[in-house]
């Protein structure tokens, strides 16, 4: 029957200016002589890496050892995985069990030390059987690992409070992840000073990553409504739930300061530490909504675009040789996600409004236009523009989102349409077939059934908007 249990699953968090100066502190209460730290290399050059390293000298257990693995690769891919994970269990068979690993750095730092913690704790007999099904076996995490603290210099994934790690899987050009509570950092720390030095184009993907975990997560199908039902035990119950009261909270939070800091952020992340403090904090309310209530098409969909793409750049991200020369570009993940959310949600939004279950997904709909379109309101002054009616609102619900994103796409200066990633007619098949088995977040959109025909319907409409 269905499931009338929720839950929230998270990570402690530590917020505000310098939070990061006390790490050092947090080794000493846990006593952690054999300390492992990943750091972005981007970001071992910068002031963040030196806080950390100077607050680890002067705090941390006398006579204990810090070892640095800085080979994270930006949308890690099962390689870099394999690369961090040798690395750990190697230390780890020649020196002894690390007390603690911190990670410092984006999602893809974050991630990397999730993964290379999970199998030196418990090594698999085959890389893929902690990957989500129906790429591995999904195998849950037999016990507790290695404690984490994650330390996010960018205001986006939110995975300093979930237990998911993505990767790229290049044999079958998919995106597939690990995802179980026991993955989830013990603590993350959220210090806005950390995102300094964060381009403008990362602040702006990065942030634009957190809203569709916003909007992802509240008009995903209720959890009283998931297919899958009340599990036969609650260690079974999914961590992607679908939308519910608690994750609610969070992700509403996290949309209402997003439509009105992201702007900001983008244009001085530097200078505008207002937008930054608020950015930080939203990318890990939106975490701790997404990562109980789950995300659904904007995401399911990014996978396919993310991993096909074959030239594509963008300023600030690292293009590296070796991917040139295998003619794979790189589309930063919250672009990946967020250039085909008109199309999902002009979908998802288009309801029958005379079934109690479809208008209550309507009215989530309803309500996420809204705010988007106070926001731009509230920004752009009375420069004559209009925002729709609340009836015109909920007239297409759909449509109303989907055109508050594009304006928000438009005033960010977000490529429109997945033809200027170099996408066409021809691809959108393939597109369509590599997102089939993303069902652990096609399941939780709002309308349903979404299978191929549904998803090659989606993918066209993607193309130009």
């Amino acid at each position: 029957g269905s499931d009338p249990i929720c839950e929230l699953a998270s990570s402690t968090l530590r917020y505000g200016p310098s939070s990061t100066s006390e790490v050092g502190h947090d080794l000493a209460y846990m006593n952690a002589k054999r300390i492992l730290l990943f750091v972005d290399p981007h970001v071992a050059t910068m002031d963040p890496f030196d806080t950390v390293l100077s607050s680890i000298e002067q705090h941390a257990p006398a006579g204990h050892v810090l070892d640095i693995y800085d080979k994270i690769r930006v949308e890690p891919n099962n390689d870099s995985f394999k690369h961090a994970i040798n690395f750990m269990a190697e230390q780890t068979n020649n020196h002894g069990s690390y007390d603690v690993v911190i990670a410092l750095g984006g999602g893809s730092t974050i991630d990397t030390a999730k993964a290379a913690n999970l199998y030196t704790c418990y090594p698999p007999d085959d890389f893929y059987d902690y990957v989500n099904p129906p790429l591995g076996k999904g195998l849950p995490v037999p016990g507790p690992i290695t404690p984490l603290i994650a330390i996010p210099s960018t205001s986006g994934t939110g995975s300093e409070t979930t237990g998911v790690a993505i990767f790229d899987d290049v044999p079958t050009k998919s995106k597939t992840g690990i995802a179980h509570r026991r993955l989830k950092p013990t603590l993350g720390i959220v210090d806005q000073d950390n995102m300094k030095s964060m381009p403008s184009s990362v602040a702006k993907y990065s942030g634009i990553d957190v809203l569709c975990h916003a909007l992802e997560s509240y008009t995903a199908i209720p959890y009283t409504a998931r297919p899958s039902g009340r599990p036969a035990s609650p260690i079974l119950r999914p961590a992607y739930q679908g939308s519910n009261p608690i994750s609610d909270i969070w992700s509403l939070h996290a949309l209402r300061e997003c439509s009105q800091y992201l702007p900001r952020i983008v244009s001085d992340p530097a200078e505008d530490v207002e937008a930054r403090a608020k950015m930080c904090l939203a990318a890990s309310t939106a975490g701790m909504g997404f990562g109980n209530a789950g995300v659904h098409l904007c995401h399911g969909m990014s996978y396919a675009v993310a991993s096909q793409v074959k030239k594509y750049w963008v300023d600030d991200y690292p293009k590296l040789n070796s991917d040139e020369e295998n003619g794979h570009g790189l589309v930063p993940h919250g672009l990946s996600v967020v250039i085909n959310a008109p199309s999902v949600f002009r979908f998802t939004g288009n309801l029958d409004k005379s079934d109690p279950l479809q208008k209550y997904s309507a009215d989530r709909h309803v309500e996420c236009a809204t705010i988007l379109a106070n926001a731009r309101l509230q920004r752009r002054g009375n420069t004559g523009q209009e925002i729709p009616s609340q009836r015109a609102i909920r007239d297409q619900p759909g449509n109303a989102l989907a055109n508050e994103l594009l304006e928000l796409m438009h005033e960010l200066d977000i490529p429109i349409g997945i033809r200027s990633l170099g996408y066409s007619e021809a691809d959108v098949e393939e597109l369509a077939k590599c997102t089939l088995p993303q069902h652990r977040v096609t399941k939780l959109s709002p309308r349903q059934p979404v299978d191929l025909e549904q998803l090659t319907s989606l993918f066209k409409e993607a193309l130009d908007m």
